[in-house]
């Protein structure tokens, strides 16, 4: 039985449907703090815990049958890891300490994490490749970087084995649209501009447009939340099979301005977006591009969603969830 830490949030859940639809046995283990229960697959087990208490994760690993874990659970806005690192540090780093010290106590080694490109910092050359200097500019990217080495060091020391898949930009929601994107407070770009589309927002802001790039907005690489999955679930079983640890990158390999986001949203819901240009976000770079030929090479994965896709399955789920003035 796979746990999944974290699988009643954003991609989390994704992974969970996409695990469940390959015939594995699933458990979920949330706190719900940000994700939804809703989310939830209906025939994967829930326990309702915290990674914070010993107890609860002492429950999940003797109430059932684990033998490998997905790990999802962790705080993720930029902003507010600057404005305050120490709920940061505990919950992503100080928590998962406390996961992988119970996983050990019950003979539980392999884990798949969910990390993130932010570990890299301000990209020296494009596309981001795995041998890319990682330097994060923020205590959230930080946290992730030393999530990283924390399970290196446990692998070195207690034989843990782990594959991190370091993410671009996740998009998107499932095709049959009973799950997606859901935030509060939401602060994604494509859900955003989505809320304009069904009228609930006026107008989006959109961060600088004095960026090295064609039309002067940034640049980011967006990978579907499926093909997130489908690669979560190709690297657990690469990591059962082999025993060796590896970091990949999960991304397009190609990247998209904020206006052409918005221009393809425009397109696929034939709304009219009204945005504003405004100043550039402190540390924003102007392009990020992420090259996943590794993950290509080693596990098989290949991405299959492309930007139009993206955006009509999270169109699709946005007017199903939310509603709106269409």
């Amino acid at each position: 039985m796979i746990a999944v830490v974290g699988g009643a949030g954003y991609i989390g859940s994704h992974a969970v449907k996409y695990l469940i639809e390959q015939g594995e046995q699933v458990v979920v283990f949330d706190n719900l703090c940000t994700g939804h229960l809703e989310l939830v697959h209906k025939d994967a087990q829930f326990l309702d815990g915290d990674l914070a208490s010993l107890e609860d994760l002492h429950t999940l690993f003797t109430q059932y049958p684990i033998t490998s874990v997905m790990h999802f659970a962790a705080y993720a806005y930029v902003g507010e890891s600057v404005q305050d690192p120490a709920k940061y540090y505990h919950n992503n780093l100080a928590n998962t300490m406390n996961l992988l010290g119970v996983m050990l106590t019950n003979n539980v080694k392999n884990i798949v994490f969910s990390s993130t490109c932010a570990t890299y910092g301000n990209p020296i050359e494009l596309p981001i490749t795995e041998q890319h200097s990682q330097n994060p500019i923020n205590p959230y990217g930080r946290t992730k970087f030393m999530m990283e080495q924390l399970m290196e060091d446990y692998s070195t020391a207690y034989g843990l084995k782990y594959v991190a898949l370091r993410y671009f930009n996740a998009a998107g929601a499932d095709e049959d649209g009973t799950i997606g994107e859901w935030h509060e407070p939401e602060s994604h770009l494509i859900p955003l501009v989505l809320n304009v589309a069904l009228g609930k927002s006026d107008s989006i802001n959109v961060f600088g447009s004095d960026f090295d790039t064609p039309d002067g907005t940034c640049i980011r690489d967006y990978i579907h939340v499926t093909d997130l999955a489908d690669a979560h679930h190709k690297a657990l079983q690469f990591l059962i099979k082999e025993q060796q640890n590896l970091q990949l990158n999960l991304a397009n390999g190609a990247g998209y301005s904020n206006l052409e986001i918005i221009k393809m949203v425009e397109q696929v819901t034939k709304k009219t977006i009204q945005y504003q240009l405004t100043d550039r976000r402190s540390g924003d770079p102007s392009k990020l591009i992420g090259c996943a030929d590794k993950a290509k090479d080693i596990i098989n994965w290949v991405p299959k969603y492309n930007l139009e896709q993206i955006v009509e399955t999270a169109w699709h789920w946005h007017k199903k969830k939310f509603g709106g003035t269409l």
